[in-house]
């Protein structure tokens, strides 16, 4: 792997690359006496909030939890007996592209003076900012439950805080033969829009689905299917990374990560080598 590549896996639970506070043993084992406060998006009429506030019930259990406005954000975030599940606009330190992304995270209230530098437990990206929201609002339920699983995976493993958490969740790419992985078309380039040519290079069960049939599978906690999410421009900027996570449906685990600048010879989305690493028996 790039050696970059590992400075971001880090970047998805913690954030460092974008000098976010980094959580310490005592956050977690905080977080779960605190009330969660999940902030809603400014637009009212946005995927993000209709989705988070029909997954919430069906997922959250850690703590008790309440839905609120950004407005009502910025007066409670600096009290620590409340946590936050809020989005925001981010950059990585040192990214030469500029990119800007929307990230999901589950932060600790801080008397701090901006919210990087809020104790993040866990932080995962939804997308480039300016990409609608509907390119990944239908798999909020997968993104919440692995929140919570990786919050309750790191209280009771502490010392994976520090550790380069990537080389923990890379172990899971042996379970993929064993899996239905899930495709939506328009995270396919032409080198693998179709089952054949993908199928040229990865061996095991692979559908080309709906959004719905990917949001049905998350719903049901279906075990033997994982699915993709990727996070690219969506012709909102050349030159920018694309990035390729394979998420479980029922675990919640990441099987595969990577990214690829996108190129005209490297489009927006799967590419035959990430199924032949993937397909790697």
């Amino acid at each position: 792997m790039k050696q970059i590549l590992s400075t971001i896996v880090v970047c998805l639970f913690c954030l460092s690359g974008i000098s976010q506070k980094l959580s310490t043993e005592k956050d977690y084992k905080d977080f779960f006496d605190t009330k969660t406060y999940v902030v809603k998006d400014e637009n009212p009429m946005s995927d993000f909030n209709f989705m988070i506030q029909k997954v919430m019930p069906n997922v959250w259990d850690v703590t008790d939890y309440e839905i609120i406005s950004i407005k009502e954000f910025e007066e409670k975030r600096r009290d620590p007996s409340y946590s936050f599940i809020v989005t925001s606009t981010v950059t990585f330190n040192k990214d030469k592209t500029k990119a800007r992304y929307t990230f999901l995270s589950l932060l600790m209230g801080a008397d701090v003076a901006n919210i990087s530098q809020m104790p993040d437990l866990c932080s995962i990206p939804l997308s480039y900012v300016r990409v609608e929201d509907d390119s990944y609002a239908y798999k909020m339920e997968g993104f919440i439950r692995f929140i919570q699983d990786h919050v309750k995976l790191v209280s009771s493993n502490p010392s994976m805080i520090n550790s380069n958490i990537f080389k923990y969740y890379n172990k899971n790419i042996q379970s993929l033969k064993d899996k239905t992985l899930l495709l939506v078309k328009d995270d396919l380039t032409s080198e693998t829009n179709s089952i054949s040519k993908i199928k040229s290079m990865y061996p095991y069960n692979v559908k080309i689905v709906s959004q719905k049939e990917v949001e049905d599978a998350i719903a049901a906690e279906d075990d033997n299917v994982v699915f993709l999410h990727k996070v690219g421009p969506e012709g909102t900027k050349y030159k920018a990374r694309c990035y390729k996570i394979v998420i479980g449906a029922a675990d919640s685990k990441f099987y595969y990560f990577d990214y690829h600048m996108v190129t005209p010879k490297k489009r927006d989305g799967m590419l035959l080598k990430d199924f032949k690493t993937m397909g790697k028996k």
